[in-house]
């Protein structure tokens, strides 16, 4: 496939610090960028980038991250670890007997530390899924648009994963109902690279994407669900695309 998934990016106030907290939660390296930060991936590991913003986050974010746990104690120490890097419990209306831990970083984003023992997530590591508001249509957009496996379909729930494993991608519309198109900025989105930016972005819109603007080194684009994402030339140097708009 000549397109790759760089990262997901997040629209923060102080990107530089969001991505340290992540860096250091993720024991990963923290890559300084014109206007953020990008915390790399790896071949099985989705990439986080962090871009900065004037303004707070505002309402349920669209995109959130899925944290593992090898056993009960294992799920304590990573709530402890985001506690003392800056994070903090949010109630998004979690049941007294739910065994997952709900908590946002420094920038807002919302994480959960799923319990020890989920089956669903055997495997993926660490970062183990990013989960996003979605139908099912753009669930298979975005198959094809990676190829990546689906790995997850059941209603209008279902999710991706690279052909090596690791993190997964998943997308649950919840009840059924229409997602709700973006407007203005989009603080939460997907970045791809390619080599062939001409035709992947051809390949993309015959996909069911739609052509949004121009960027000094690449597209802005959006799914078949409106939520926009980029599209970049790999060689290029980083710059405008990192950027919140």
């Amino acid at each position: 496939m000549a397109v790759r998934l760089e990262a997901v990016t997040f629209a923060v106030v102080d990107a530089p610090a969001v991505a340290a907290f992540w860096g250091e939660l993720l024991d990963r390296e923290v890559v300084t960028e014109h206007g953020g930060a990008l915390v790399p991936g790896d071949a099985t590991q989705v990439g986080l980038r962090f871009v900065s913003s004037g303004t707070e986050p505002v309402g349920r974010p669209r995109l959130h991250l899925h944290l593992t746990s090898s056993s009960v104690a294992d799920q304590q120490r990573t709530v402890e670890t985001v506690l003392r890097l800056g994070g903090r419990h949010v109630d998004v209306g979690q049941g007294p007997d739910d065994t997952h831990v709900v908590l946002v970083d420094p920038g807002g984003v919302e994480l959960c530390v799923i319990e020890p023992g989920n089956n669903y997530l055997t495997g993926t590591g660490f970062l183990g899924e990013v989960t996003c508001d979605g139908t099912r249509r753009v669930g298979l957009f975005w198959r094809d648009a990676l190829g990546w496996p689906l790995v997850w379909d059941h209603n209008e729930q279902t999710a991706i994963q690279s052909p090596l494993g690791g993190t997964k991608i998943a997308w649950d519309s919840w009840d059924g109902s229409p997602v709700e198109r973006e407007t203005g900025r989009s603080r939460q989105r997907f970045d791809l690279v390619t080599a062939d930016l001409r035709g992947e972005a051809d390949r993309l819109v015959s996909l069911g994407a739609t052509r949004l603007s121009d960027l000094p080194d690449g597209l802005a684009l959006a799914d078949p669900d409106g939520h926009e994402f980029r599209l970049r030339a790999a060689a290029a140097t980083p710059q405008g695309p990192r950027e919140a708009r």
